[in-house]
């Protein structure tokens, strides 16, 4: 366990990007909407970190991709993107008070190079293969999947730091116009999802404190979900989807971000961090961890735990279309972002971040 105090520092006003990648392969010209060019995607022809095989094959135009379907029918449209220079940059964190935990406790897992991706939702749909119907990339736990229990997940390996098992999933970003060479394309195209999976630029897997008081540790194999994958086509009440481009992070949406020349697009899930001190899930997945009030306070009967937040950047090419992955009826609207995570963070390591948090120390 490497505890390294006030190694990463994380403004409450600006993103802080923690593991990074260059990539620079060419991108071959697609689809785009013509507004698009108003808030012109960052970093000229790079190609994004664009998955592919060993052998360095580039993406294909739509023109030489058989799984295609027509951007129009399978969205998104026009009006789910915004240039990131028309937000209104009013996004504040509660302020700190005393008594409150102000540290902060980063978990490295990587960026999922390995590629470990499937269309499995072990939590929401336990046993079943393609129960989300949308990719999801994996970082952490390399056994997840849809048979995946408590067991499996505590025997498994993975690509986090300091021996932390916990599994942390977000559904894939695409970029328009490429072929999908995933080993699930075919099932992806038949489910409404196509085009080339982007690899994250950078991944923060970040742990933060409570503004009002200090954080207990979480309960190993707690089950937590953000945002709601159906948003669109139900009534959006726990839609908690954040878009924003970097340099930027004082302005998040709900729509697909265009930013402006060298920065990513970049999306928050942000967790709850509530804990009703009992459970680790709950016939909803949400009942047992809920979110704090404006000012950071639980309700009675609930207890602060560490707030968990992913932060993911993209490096989208100039002027390319691109959209997240989804249930058929989402029409990959950006309102229906969501993330999961079950804990399976070793007891010491968690005792550690906990204290790291509420001593007000920055540790990783």
């Amino acid at each position: 366990m490497r505890i390294n105090h006030l190694l990463v520092i994380v403004p409450a006003m600006a993103f802080t990007t923690i593991v990074t990648g260059n990539h620079s392969a060419s991108a071959a010209r697609g689809p785009a909407f013509g507004a698009m060019t108003v808030g012109a995607h960052e970093h000229g022809d790079r190609d994004g970190g664009h998955r592919g095989k060993a052998d360095g094959r580039k993406g294909r135009d739509r023109d030489d991709d058989d799984h295609g379907k027509d951007d129009d029918d399978l969205g998104p449209k026009r009006n789910d993107f915004v240039d990131i220079r028309g937000v209104r940059p009013d996004f504040r964190r509660p302020r700190l008070r005393d008594g409150g935990s102000g540290g902060t406790f980063i978990s490295r897992c990587g960026r999922n190079e390995n590629e470990h991706y499937n269309s499995d939702n072990f939590i929401a749909a336990p046993g079943v293969r393609n129960g989300a119907q949308h990719l999801h990339d994996y970082v952490g736990n390399e056994s997840t999947d849809g048979d995946s229990d408590d067991e499996s997940l505590k025997r498994a390996d993975t690509t986090c730091e300091n021996g932390d098992k916990s599994t942390y999933y977000w559904p894939v970003l695409r970029l328009r116009g490429q072929r999908d060479d995933t080993p699930q394309a075919r099932q992806s195209e038949k489910d409404g999802n196509v085009g080339r999976p982007l690899t994250p630029a950078s991944v923060t897997l970040r742990f933060s404190g409570n503004p009002r008081d200090d954080v207990r540790e979480m309960p190993r194999f707690l089950r937590m979900i953000t945002g709601d994958a159906k948003a669109k086509s139900g009534d959006g009440e726990k839609a908690r989807a954040q878009w924003t481009c970097t340099g930027f992070g004082d302005r998040r949406t709900e729509k697909y971000p265009l930013c402006p020349p060298g920065s990513r697009v970049a999306r928050v899930l942000d967790f709850p961090s509530c804990w009703d001190g009992e459970n680790t899930d709950s016939a909803d997945h949400r009942s047992h961890v809920v979110f704090p009030k404006r000012d950071g306070k639980c309700d009675d009967d609930f207890k602060p735990i560490p707030h968990l937040e992913y932060l993911l950047t993209y490096d989208i090419p100039r002027n390319r279309l691109f959209a997240l992955d989804g249930f058929p009826s989402e029409k990959h609207s950006p309102i229906t972002d969501h993330g999961d995570f079950v804990n399976v963070m070793p007891d010491g390591l968690m005792r550690r971040a906990t204290d790291c948090i509420n001593n007000g120390q920055n540790c990783s």
